[in-house]
């Protein structure tokens, strides 16, 4: 498929994210941003999340997700894609979890992180060819940080990036499709926390950053402190005007985000000064690059 048929297709963007939340969390601004521009975009979500804990206080007693966790997460996705003005599917994967432990207990059977590849990636290759995307996000090689889940949905964005072109595989998932660009997002880019972290010290605010730059190379060996990344930052997505549907997105997971916690730790306004992109790597692309870039659909307008 030449760049020239690819111009003349509505420009659109996937996103694979391992559970329901890792999408306000990781590229909501630029999303949003490029939504609100008339991109078509849409959410891959591996997993139910039915194994996520409930991380905020407020919500420790509520029924429903003590009684259905996946209920109440599929409730919130679809609040959260609301505000971001964006599509979403569920790629029907069970949420893994976080092992925690020395040694690490094994992984539920049947969890998305145990599936053999080729059925892992199914799912999304048939999503690709269906919805045509030039360019795919996903995480990289560590999975953003080391959740099995996160990782797997790397392997399977790579995976559906590689083959959902070819016809010759995954028979039965719909037209091949070859999507142009693969990025990998770098929301843990520790040169965007070192300015946030500079910023607050700056104007006397008190940084919740300093120990996680302390131990951002000593990564623990249960994954909760994400290394940096091994990609180097080629991609910056000016997307400061849309912090806020960011910030309202996450709060929609309120099983899984603490609205007084780390993500809402520095102010929009505070960002939009001092870092006022979201940071991409791109690994792939099947139309000429040049760096750095600006625009996740370089190369294809």
């Amino acid at each position: 498929m030449t760049a020239s048929t690819h111009t003349q297709a509505p420009l659109r963007l996937l996103a694979v994210h391992a559970h329901p939340d890792d999408e306000s969390s990781k590229g909501a601004a630029t999303m949003a941003m490029y939504a609100a521009a008339g991109v078509e975009v849409m959410v891959a979500t591996c997993t139910d999340g039915s194994r996520g804990d409930i991380q905020n206080p407020a919500v420790e007693h509520a029924a429903h997700p003590k009684r259905d966790m996946a209920g109440a997460r599929r409730l919130e996705m679809d609040q959260a894609a609301r505000i971001l003005g964006i599509s979403q599917r569920w790629l029907g994967f069970t949420d893994s979890g976080l092992p925690e432990g020395d040694p690490l207990p094994p992984l539920p059977a049947g969890s998305f992180a145990l599936q053999p590849l080729e059925r892992a990636a199914a799912p999304l290759v048939r999503l690709v060819r269906e919805f045509r995307p030039q360019v795919i996000v996903s995480y990289d090689e560590n999975g953003g940080y080391p959740h099995p889940d996160h990782i797997m949905a790397h392997r399977v964005a790579v995976e559906a990036f590689a083959a959902a072109g070819d016809p010759d595989r995954y028979p039965g998932t719909g037209p091949a499709w070859e999507p142009s660009k693969l990025y990998y997002d770098r929301a843990f880019s520790p040169a965007r926390f070192r300015a946030l972290h500079f910023a607050l010290e700056e104007a006397g605010l008190q940084s919740p950053y300093a120990e996680r730059l302390a131990a951002w190379l000593e990564s623990d060996a249960e994954g909760h402190t994400p290394p940096p990344g091994v990609h180097p930052t080629t991609t910056q997505i000016d997307c400061g005007d849309y912090f806020e549907a960011r910030d309202d997105a996450l709060r929609a997971h309120s099983t899984q985000v603490d609205p007084l916690g780390f993500f809402f730790a520095v102010s929009a306004d505070m960002q939009r000064r001092v870092w006022p992109w979201e940071d991409y790597s791109l690994i792939e692309s099947r139309v000429p690059a040049t760096f750095p870039e600006k625009d996740l659909f370089a190369g294809l307008r």
